[in-house]
C-alpha cells in the first residue's frame, strides 16, 4: 500500500513557497513568468507587440528599482561605518553629557555630567554608543560638549 505525503502535494508546496517568500515576486520570478508566457503562446495568435514591450519595460523598471535598493542599502551601511569612525575620535576626550535624574514619581531633571570616553561601538540598529571611564554606555545623542581630556595631576 502506497501512502501519499500531504506535504508533497502541489497545492501544499505552493503554500509553503508563498509562506517562505511572503508572496513577494522578484525580478527573477517576473522573468520566468514572461519566458513561460512566450514559450506557451499560441503560434497562430502570438502576443501583441505592444503588450510584450510593456512587459519588458516593467521588467526593466523592476530591475532598476532592485539595483537602486541595493545601492541605497550599501550607502546606509557605509554611512554607519563612517559614523563609527568619526565617533572613534572621541576616545580619550573629556565629554559633557546629559543625564536624566528622577526627582520624584512625576518629575525628572537633566543634569550635566563629565566623563572621559573609553570606547565607541555601533549597535545592530545603527545607533552609536559611547563607553565612559566609569563603564557606563550612553547614546551619542546625549553628548553636549567635547574637550581635550584633563591631564592627571
Amino acid at each position: 500500500m502506497t501512502t501519499i505525503q500531504e506535504n508533497l502535494m502541489l497545492n501544499n508546496q505552493q503554500k509553503q513557497v508563498q509562506q517562505n517568500n511572503q508572496g513577494i515576486l522578484g525580478k527573477d520570478d517576473f522573468l520566468k513568468i514572461l519566458i513561460t508566457q512566450l514559450q506557451n503562446q499560441d503560434p497562430a495568435n502570438p502576443m501583441d507587440d505592444r503588450e510584450f514591450i510593456a512587459q519588458m519595460a516593467q521588467f526593466s523598471s523592476l530591475e532598476q528599482m532592485t539595483n537602486m535598493n541595493q545601492a541605497v542599502q550599501k550607502f546606509v551601511q557605509l554611512q554607519s561605518s563612517q559614523s563609527l569612525v568619526q565617533h572613534s575620535e572621541l576616545i580619550g576626550k573629556q565629554i559633557e553629557w546629559k543625564r536624566e535624574v528622577q526627582v520624584d514619581q512625576y518629575r525628572t531633571r537633566t543634569e550635566l555630567v563629565e566623563n572621559v570616553v573609553k570606547s565607541v561601538k555601533l549597535e545592530n540598529n545603527g545607533t552609536i554608543r559611547v563607553q565612559l571611564d566609569d563603564g557606563r554606555w550612553i547614546s551619542n545623542e546625549q553628548i553636549v560638549q567635547i574637550s581635550k581630556a584633563k591631564e592627571a595631576e
